[in-house]
């Protein structure tokens, strides 16, 4: 029972109840045992800048080298590290890889060379005297199936005009939106084509230019075939509107020459042209090239209608060379 403790005895009694006495736990003392300092002159500490091999990193030597030690030990003379050994050599000490040699090799190993000389050896020759130094004019060709191209190399060499320039430009008038693989893919089409069709029928109408092959000549060489089909429509002038030759601002028509690479462009757009009209045979990737080397062969056959628009141009021409001669008037 709690206690009570009248302080006056007018006032109420208060009751004074005693505060249970906090139980604390008792605090845990662990003894570390003392640390001990070693210092660098105790016992030096491993340095990474000369790291030892470990029990197991020891390389072992190689077999020629522990070859050379060992002859060098037993005084009979091991293999040559620095140069390599001759073939003959490794031969002569082994009789069995003699009878499995070669013929020749065998007939090597039997006759005495001079000493000093080796015929084949298992190390190249250094480079040093490998290479053949700049300041020589002459480099010798010795060994070589083929003589050795003269400097300085022409300028079909290179890598970018491998192709022929009549190629070369019916490619980049082929390709579409940039694609040049496939243009290059269209171009080997036709010149397939060309290769594997029969032999064409010239029209003497319509004569092809001077000094071509004849007809059965040609699909032995389709860039020969291909060429004289584009140089035989090519046009040789084009009509130009001039202004202010007939006086009052109006204009004349006159012809301008046209270059070798301006009259085939020309004549490629014609064809192309042409055979974009042609109807197609089927469906798949191959069917406009076939289009374009019929309409080839067709040019060189005489039945194709470039020859029409190439015909009306130089009509066109001679009728307006008369202009050639009228001062523009003011």
């Amino acid at each position: 029972m709690p206690l009570r403790l009248r302080v006056l005895r007018s006032a109420r009694p208060t009751n004074i109840v005693p505060r249970a006495s906090q139980q604390t736990q008792p605090s845990l003392c662990l003894r570390l045992a003392p640390r001990r300092c070693i210092t660098a002159d105790e016992k030096p500490l491993p340095t990474a800048d000369t790291p030892g091999p470990g029990p197991n990193e020891g390389q072992l030597p190689h077999v020629s080298e522990e070859a050379a030690a060992m002859g060098k030990i037993t005084g009979e003379g091991g293999p040559e590290i620095e140069q390599g050994t001759p073939v003959q050599e490794i031969l002569k000490r082994d009789e069995e890889s003699q009878e499995k040699a070669p013929k020749v090799m065998q007939e090597q190993v039997q006759s005495t060379s001079a000493k000093g000389t080796r015929s084949f050896s298992t190390s190249a020759r250094p480079r040093q005297e490998a290479m053949v130094s700049s300041q020589d004019s002459g480099v010798e060709a010795s060994g070589h199936i083929f003589d050795l191209p003269s400097l300085p190399l022409p300028a079909n060499m290179h890598l970018k005009y491998r192709h022929a320039p009549i190629v070369k430009q019916v490619t980049n008038l082929l390709m579409r939106d940039g694609k040049l693989s496939v243009a290059q893919r269209n171009m080997a089409m036709i010149l397939n084509h060309l290769r594997t069709a029969s032999p064409p029928t010239i029209n003497p109408d319509r004569p092809l230019i001077p000094g071509s092959p004849p007809a059965s000549h040609l699909p032995l060489n389709p860039i020969l075939y291909l060429t004289l089909a584009i140089d035989s429509v090519a046009p040789l002038l084009r009509i130009r509107a001039q202004k202010g030759m007939a006086g009052g601002g109006a204009s004349l028509q006159v012809p301008v020459p046209l270059s070798l690479q301006q009259r085939r462009r020309q004549a490629v757009m014609w064809i192309l042209d042409a055979a974009g009209k042609k109807p197609a045979r089927g469906s798949g990737r191959g069917q406009f090239a076939q289009r374009v080397a019929e309409e080839i062969v067709g040019i060189v056959e005489g039945r194709s209608g470039v020859w029409e628009r190439r015909g009306g141009i130089h009509k066109l021409a001679v009728s307006a060379r008369a202009n050639l001669n009228v001062r523009g008037r003011r």
